[in-house]
């Protein structure tokens, strides 16, 4: 599939993005993986890192002229990886997509089912995945790097 594909299916909405956006993202990326390495318990750091991640996999799509629906939101943001990155990324995705269940989980359900070691290695993810975004922006969209 392709990202115009996702869009004829509704998946994706158009958006035009500019670099001040991209750049507010990824101030909230720092903020997020910043919050997510202090003294808190392992669900919300598994949380603010989760949310750095779907911040980082919003930067590309908004570089590509895109944003999810509203209907599975975060699904679709993460599974977009592959047609952003590439398919060597989809390794990454399946995990993400595993961090996202479990945030839901420890979100609404029970706080309890994430341990430490899931929240760092979840924080360690994602710094390597905004260095991935930082150098496929200035390959592919050097106006917004």
């Amino acid at each position: 599939m392709s990202l115009k594909q996702w869009l004829d299916n509704g998946w994706l909405r158009r958006h035009e993005t500019s670099r001040q956006e991209i750049q507010e993202q990824f101030e909230g990326v720092a903020g997020d993986i910043d919050d997510a390495s202090q003294d808190l318990s392992a669900a919300w750091k598994f949380a603010i890192a989760y949310n750095a991640a779907l911040r980082l996999c919003s930067i590309m799509l908004y570089a590509c002229g895109y944003r999810s629906s509203r209907e599975q939101k975060h699904y679709r943001t993460i599974t977009s990886l592959p047609l952003t990155l590439g398919p060597e990324a989809a390794e990454l995705t399946n995990y993400l997509d595993r961090c996202r269940v479990k945030r839901h989980e420890a979100t609404y359900e029970k706080a309890s089912i994430v341990s430490l070691d899931e929240a760092e290695e979840l924080i360690t993810a994602v710094n390597g995945l905004k260095l991935q975004v930082h150098h496929w922006l200035k390959a592919n969209h050097p106006d917004y790097a």
